[in-house]
């Protein structure tokens, strides 16, 4: 059995001891308090349990299109603080290193297919976008990155993205 703990509130969580043999933490790594769920992990997983860590991203200074995207996102929102992502080995918490080993760790690159409006409706999904302005930003928003896609990209192409992962085991 495995547990997603985006899905749910992970320092909430209550089960009983060894009950999971793998928890997935899927580009949500930052958002948990690492000190009250890495003990926690370690207690509801079986023995030898895995703890996985993964997360994609793609990469806007090697794919125009992606770049052009996250340009067109700091015009209507500067603070935002997901953009300009590079290559590097996932990020593991320090809290974890005490219950767990770091038994393999991977990064690759993929390109995801998209046409204008999926890459359109991801780019609005993102955090920098429709969770972050307001109507008028978000319309402008829309209009200009629409716009941009319509100029600069055919209706299919591929983003280049790069994937990491780490796999913790219980000690």
């Amino acid at each position: 059995m495995k547990i997603d703990f985006y899905t749910c509130q992970a320092e909430k969580l209550e089960y009983p001891d060894n009950t999971f043999d793998v928890i997935t933490a899927c580009q949500c790594i930052w958002y948990p308090d690492h000190k009250i769920t890495a003990p926690k992990f370690a207690k509801i997983l079986k023995e030898r349990g895995k703890f996985l860590i993964l997360y994609m991203a793609w990469l806007p200074f090697e794919d125009k299109i992606a770049g052009r995207s996250e340009d067109i996102i700091l015009k209507y929102n500067p603070e935002w603080n997901g953009a300009g992502e590079i290559r590097k080995p996932m990020w593991v918490p320090e809290e974890y290193l005490e219950f767990f080993d770091v038994t393999y760790r991977e990064e690759y690159d993929v390109n995801i297919p998209f046409t204008r409006e999926s890459w359109h409706g991801r780019m609005r999904a993102c955090r920098g976008v429709g969770a972050s302005l307001n109507a008028n930003d978000l319309k402008a928003w829309n209009e200009e990155h629409m716009q941009m896609l319509k100029n600069e990209a055919p209706e299919k192409f591929e983003i280049l993205h790069y994937v990491s992962m780490a796999e913790l085991t219980l000690k």
